[in-house]
């Protein structure tokens, strides 16, 4: 473990610290944490990638799973921890791999104490089989309510920005691909919102075991995406809806594994069946970012 930065010399400092902070929600988590003149300590790859995070003020950590005791001493005195397990899409064994680095995660955190964990999962985690990818997080939530006593864990919907791939297409033909039914309604939430709902429960400290679902301010439909990218492209663009038979070559050409992209397969075919959804669809946690606002800043 390396630590660098203004804050590492402070040490009696009870900061919080990051998982991920060079993906969207953690870089959300992290910049809504220091905006809020909180010590943030953010675990990253290498020291290149924290660079950023060290010019912020931030203290910077170079350390992955795979080093157990490195990630244990990042989290140690911490007063909360934002946990995600970023996938590795091109692992031919994708999901046993997920699993062996969640247990790793979980070691981490068994070794380190007991600081208040905030939790990236996914809408559907409560499903046992069939959701594709959500399998991995599933697990992942498992083995971190055997560890934490303080867990507070976040099952987002459809990320707003999943649509930002396709919007040279869009751009450029008009067209934007779709696994979902254009005329389907669906939650999105943007990344923002879910790194400022982590921000904000690691700031309560949490009690016990919780389980947060999370949307956006309303539920949309992709032929909205493309009627909202029409008026800020100032050209037309149409929802083309691709069919699943496709999804395995279109992730395999994106450079996933066949495993990975089968289970994407998977889990746009539990979408289509309706039976991926909220646990407990009263009690879901609204976001503020619209749809329109999300797309805007991707174009």
């Amino acid at each position: 473990m390396k630590p660098t930065g203004s804050l590492a010399q402070k040490g009696g400092d009870r900061m919080f610290v990051v998982v991920g902070a060079t993906g969207h929600t953690g870089s959300a988590v992290a910049e809504t944490l220091l905006s809020r003149g909180q010590p943030v300590r953010v675990v990253v790859r290498s020291a290149e990638k924290g660079a950023v995070w060290k010019s912020r003020g931030a203290e910077v950590v170079v350390a992955t799973y795979q080093d157990v005791t490195a990630v244990a001493k990042a989290f140690e005195g911490a007063r909360g921890i934002y946990l995600l397990v970023p996938p590795n899409y091109q692992a031919s064994a994708w999901l046993d791999e997920q699993r062996r680095t969640m247990d790793l995660a979980a070691e981490a955190l068994a070794a380190s104490g007991q600081p208040h964990v905030v939790f990236l999962s996914s809408v559907g985690a409560q499903i046992a089989e069939g959701t594709g990818p959500i399998r991995a997080v599933r697990y992942g939530e498992q083995r971190l309510t055997a560890v934490a006593n303080r867990l507070t864990i976040l099952r987002p919907c459809f990320f707003m920005e999943n649509w930002a791939p396709g919007l040279g297409l869009a751009k450029e033909q008009g067209v934007l691909p779709t696994f979902i039914e254009p005329s389907a309604t669906i939650p999105m939430i943007s990344t923002k919102d879910i790194g400022r709902i982590a921000a904000e429960q690691l700031l309560a400290s949490g009690a016990g075991q919780r389980v947060l679902e999370l949307a956006g301010p309303e539920d949309y439909r992709p032929d909205q995406v493309t009627a909202i990218l029409s008026e800020l492209l100032g050209r037309t663009v149409t929802a083309r809806h691709e069919p699943l038979s496709q999804v395995v070559p279109t992730y395999t050409s994106f450079g996933f594994s066949n495993e990975a992209a089968r289970l994407f397969e998977e889990m746009y075919a539990s979408f289509a069946r309706g039976t991926v959804g909220y646990e407990k669809p009263n009690e879901v946690v609204r976001g503020t970012v619209t749809l329109r606002e999300a797309l805007r800043a991707m174009v």
